[in-house]
């Protein structure tokens, strides 16, 4: 027959068998689902960031691409600044210049202009100051009959067609 200590044995042997039935039960009723559920709510969160790393990376380098495009234009709207302000003070120079060789031309004009009107007036001066020294040495050197002898040489030369 079977003895008591058996008895407690398979006793043992069957409660840990229906203990461990029970665990495995409760594993895959309870513990198995959720840790899938977590699992795969964890593996959605790890596409879902990958998603946003993979598009925050394709928006880096658009970025990045843009700004090499706006770098590039930056350096040649300077270049076109740069050439088109050296372009504007060589006009301005010019214009300058030019400015200048026409006032300097004009004032040498306007100096000729005055030169002649000087010397006209100086001549005229001259003249005038000429002939009122030679009225009055000719009033005092010239008397009477070399008055007379003069008038009859000039009317001479008149008749003769030699006006000196």
């Amino acid at each position: 027959m079977i003895s008591y200590e058996e008895i407690a044995k398979w006793s043992d042997i069957v409660s840990a068998l229906l203990f461990l039935a029970v665990l495995a039960y409760l594993w895959f009723k309870y513990i198995q689902p959720a840790v899938l559920a977590a699992q795969a709510k964890s593996n959605e969160l790890i596409k879902l960031t990958e998603r946003h790393r993979d598009e925050a990376k394709a928006a880096i380098d658009a970025l990045n691409r843009e700004l090499e495009g706006a770098q590039r234009d930056a350096g040649l709207i300077r270049e076109r600044a740069k050439g088109q302000a050296e372009r504007e003070a060589e006009a301005i120079v010019a214009d300058a210049k030019a400015g200048g060789e026409r006032a300097l031309h004009n004032a040498e004009a306007e100096l000729g202009r005055a030169r002649t009107a000087a010397r006209a007036q100086l001549r005229d001066e001259l003249a005038g100051q000429a002939l009122d020294l030679a009225r009055v040495q000719a009033q005092q050197r010239v008397d009477g009959a070399l008055n007379v002898k003069l008038v009859q040489e000039f009317m001479k030369s008149l008749e003769h067609g030699n006006a000196n």
